[in-house]
């Protein structure tokens, strides 16, 4: 296929610029699903919201595909899905908010541009919330804050930016400011034109945009809903928040200094056409990325560069279960994705082809015929991929290593039938591939059943969940004692361990260490000075 060269730069310049690439993180129950969902139906993907619920039978929401998610009413997996949205192409990343699945988040955020964190009015700022936050801070992702959930009752909105602050280390600089709160909640104040946005919901309740009155702060004047006090209390904090807030700084929010902060409800759509608004206009187009080149020696490779690159994000297996096929999902970070392209993996100079890939909304797939730097698609894997692998047309180069955490709980898994031991191992295979579970083996017995590791607990009961439902294979599990692990550098063979610890080796053949406790850990690390045991890998 011709490609001509200068009009290949138009173009790219042209569709980068329309690009916005991002994740929603939150804390679970502070309405992260939700807020996507709405996302959706502004843009016409949908045409009414699924309203996530946790009973059998109810709506699910549409970026959870997993059966289970929707029996329960939580993300389990991350999702990606991509729309057109006011002249943008939007590719969303919705990612698990429970802290058992936070290794798959993790991950997800590597593929993002920026991040809408999402704090609940009542709770501030929770525990999973700060350890998303310090991911998106350690990639340098810009982070916008949306507080949901205005029309219930929460905390007053100057000590809920006071805490962002404290707790999280960052400036927050509030965009919109709430009109009422709970039932009395009216509306917002867009801070920056200093215009009331007067809410009134329609007959559609959460499945339409809410009729809205705008009107300018300065020359309000009391009405049945908003009376001579409520108008003479609101004009007070605005006040006080122009004299004393942080003014908003587009050069520190793209250095992850300061935070942009709208308040709003996801639920009935109060305050949610205002974020999305401020975000197509302020969220960074994507952005070069860092690669090591296979000499040794670093550099950055910008979005507009003519050849293509992407890297494997995420790989999920059975999403449509009429196939049972695996995706490899890829984030493009530069050049053009167009038919026959042939790929390189990693810094390999054997070329391939790359197979037919697809945009996702869920399970629901459509043919690709072209894709561009921030774009998220997905490929059929026929085995070729793993997660962090680098595909590019020119090879030579990697972008930077996905990391994987130490896990915390440990068991040994087993088939109740023991004919179905081909898929069980089968379904143990697949699913260390996606980095669902870790795979080990003890390091002088590889034969045996394996000895699975997780981040969470509730992955044993998700992985036993897939091993029915996708394999047809029931399980049980045999709990290990062991409480935290480290991969181990050095010779094994050399390793003093402690008398309850394990040497296992994991399915890249690397040796770890598993340990009952924290200090019989730190015992190893003194033990062993010519060693380093390693959190990450």
């Amino acid at each position: 296929m011709t490609i001509d060269a200068p009009n290949l730069a138009a173009e790219l310049k042209r569709e980068i610029a329309r690009r916005r690439t991002f994740a929603i993180i939150s804390h679970p129950d502070a309405g992260k699903t939700t807020l996507t969902e709405k996302l959706l139906l502004f843009a016409g993907m949908l045409r009414t919201a699924g309203m996530v619920k946790g009973r059998k039978g109810s709506k699910a929401a549409t970026s959870d595909w997993m059966s289970m998610e929707q029996e329960r009413g939580i993300s389990i997996t991350a999702s990606a899905m991509q729309f057109h949205f006011r002249d943008h192409v939007i590719n969303i990343l919705d990612t698990p908010g429970h802290q058992d699945f936070s290794e798959d988040t993790y991950r997800t955020l590597t593929a993002a541009d920026s991040v809408i964190m999402v704090l609940d009015a009542a709770k501030g700022v929770e525990v999973q919330t700060r350890k998303l936050f310090a991911a998106a801070k350690l990639r340098g992702i810009p982070v916008f804050t949306f507080i949901n959930k205005w029309d219930m009752p929460g905390r007053e909105p100057l000590d809920l930016l006071k805490e962002v602050e404290d707790t999280l280390g960052i400036a927050a600089s509030p965009m919109n400011w709430p009109i009422g709160s709970a039932k009395e909640f009216q509306g917002v104040v867009d801070l920056a034109t200093q215009t009331m946005h007067l809410y009134t919901k329609t007959s559609k309740g959460g499945a339409a945009l809410p009729d809205t009155d705008l009107v300018p702060l300065a020359s309000a004047t009391p009405t049945d809903r908003l009376d001579a006090d409520m108008l003479r209390a609101l004009r007070d904090e605005i006040e006080l928040v122009r004299e004393a807030g942080n003014p908003f700084d587009r050069d520190a929010f793209f250095q992850n200094r300061i935070t942009p902060v709208y308040f709003g409800s996801a639920l009935i759509n109060f305050g949610i056409e205002h974020l999305y608004d401020a975000f197509l206009e302020l969220a960074p187009a994507p952005f070069a990325r860092k690669i090591a080149k296979a000499n040794g020696d670093t550099a950055t490779l910008d979005p507009a560069d003519p050849k293509f690159s992407a890297f494997v994000f995420k790989l999920q297996a059975n999403m449509d279960p009429k196939h049972r096929d695996c995706v490899a999902f890829l984030r493009i970070n530069s050049g053009k994705y167009h038919k026959d392209l042939q790929i390189k993996v990693n810094a390999s100079t054997k070329a391939i082809r790359l197979p037919r890939p697809h945009t996702l909304v869920a399970k629901e797939r459509e043919t690709v015929i072209e894709a561009y730097p921030g774009d998220v698609i997905g490929v059929i894997d026929p085995g070729l991929f793993a997660i962090g692998d680098t595909i590019s047309e020119m090879g030579g180069f990697t972008f930077e290593p996905l990391p994987h955490f130490q896990p915390e709980h440990f068991a040994r898994v087993r088939p109740k039938d023991t004919g179905k031991r081909k898929q069980l191992d089968k379904g143990i295979e697949q699913l260390g591939a996606e980095g669902a579970v870790q795979i080990m083996w003890d390091w002088e017995d590889i034969t045996g059943f394996p000895i699975i590791g997780v981040v969470g607990r509730l992955q044993f009961e998700v992985m036993q969940y897939r091993f029915r439902d996708e394999y047809n294979t029931e399980t049980t599990l045999e709990a290990m004692p062991y409480t935290c692990s480290a991969w181990l550098e050095g010779d094994p063979a050399t390793f003093k361990k402690p008398l309850n610890a394990r040497l296992v080796r994991d399915r890249k053949d690397r040796a770890m260490a598993l340990f009952t406790n924290q200090w019989e850990k730190e015992k190893a690390i003194r033990d062993n000075p010519q060693h380093r045991l390693l959190d990450y890998a």
